[in-house]
């Protein structure tokens, strides 16, 4: 049985309120978050009655989606999970859905030798694992990275959607130095990750150069349909944009020749990945590796070489020698005082 987008969104929304225990939730309640959830996910301004949402717990209390939720009603007024532990998102796969599942892998995996399809080996993978330790009754044995509580993420859809609709977005965003949000035209043209971070880049308002959002700095995001888009007519790629960047910032300046050394004891991990495609061996010896980059100066230059603390001497350009050197002595300083 097919099930709509909004369909989803609501009875996700249903199962987050009837998991939350220190409330009490009345028909009422349940349609308010309902309803503002169809308006942050889809910008629907129009709510949703009250025969929508009955139908809604119907179906969930039914076996026509696999749900069968234990939702009763107390005192004839709340709603709320007869199983404390109970979630849709628990539910365990059926025969069929692992056959579905299955044959799902195994048509992804064909893709995997072809470049263009690079970014589907992190779904195959997960695909894979979930479907072993399902079909197995066993956890799974890859574990990815990831942070649940990131800020943000809910926004993925939506700019998703509004870039490949060619659509402009009204956002809400305020920066970690600002200390009130401003709202802005954004004509998104990429999404952008970057250790588990997420960031729209595209222009904002009349403005010409091109702007990096943090989807987690992102108060209040929806699509503004009396705008007219401005569609990336310069044939800016995200390949190009980043040749000479560490992470998302991009600052367009002249890429300098970064010279370090890297301790035998770092040097493994350096070498084995490398800071930037460009990454070159010098030389090696008792001292360490020399390696070189070609990147610009940017804040995310300065975090990779700080993190490895002593494991890395930057050997050139003085500039960054120097701003390195003085937030080690800093960091430092911070150690020694007795406050």
């Amino acid at each position: 049985m097919p099930v709509n987008r909004n369909a989803l969104i609501r009875y996700k929304t249903i199962d987050t309120c009837l998991r939350n225990r220190r409330r009490r939730w009345t028909l009422a309640n349940l349609i308010d978050k309902v309803s503002e959830a169809l308006y942050d996910y889809e910008g629907m301004e129009k709510g949703i009655s009250r025969r929508t949402i009955q139908a809604d717990i119907q179906m969930m209390r039914s076996d026509k989606l696999g749900y069968n939720a234990p939702i009763i009603i107390v005192e004839k007024k709340y709603y709320t999970y007869e199983d404390p532990a109970y979630s849709i998102t628990n539910i365990p796969l059926s025969e069929h859905d692992l056959t579905r599942m299955t044959e799902a892998v195994e048509v992804l995996k064909q893709f995997r030798g072809f470049s263009h399809f690079q970014h589907l080996n992190d779904v195959v993978q997960k695909l894979e694992g979930h479907v072993y330790a399902s079909s197995h009754n066993q956890r799974t044995v890859v574990d990815f990275e990831k942070n649940e509580h990131l800020r943000g993420l809910s926004h993925l859809g939506m700019i998703y959607d509004a870039i490949v609709r060619e659509q402009t977005l009204l956002v809400k965003y305020q920066s970690f130095r600002a200390k009130s949000a401003s709202e802005m035209h954004l004509h998104a043209w990429w999404l952008k990750e970057f250790k588990n971070r997420w960031f729209a880049v595209g222009t904002k308002n009349a403005t010409a150069g091109i702007i990096t959002l943090a989807l987690d700095r992102i108060v209040e995001l929806k699509i503004d349909e009396t705008e007219t888009y401005r569609p990336n007519l310069d044939g800016h790629t995200p390949e190009d944009y980043y040749q000479h960047a560490i992470g998302p910032t991009v600052a367009r300046t002249r890429p300098q020749q970064v010279t370090i050394l890297v301790t035998p004891e770092h040097a493994p991990y350096v070498l084995t990945k490398p800071l930037h495609h460009s990454q070159q061996v010098i030389s090696e010896g008792t001292e360490g590796t020399v390696i070189t980059i070609m990147v610009e100066h940017n804040f995310e230059l300065e975090r990779e070489i700080l993190g490895f603390a002593d494991g890395m001497k930057v050997l050139g350009p003085e500039k960054l020698r120097k701003v390195i050197q003085w937030k080690l002595r800093r960091a430092a300083d911070t150690y020694d005082s007795n406050e």
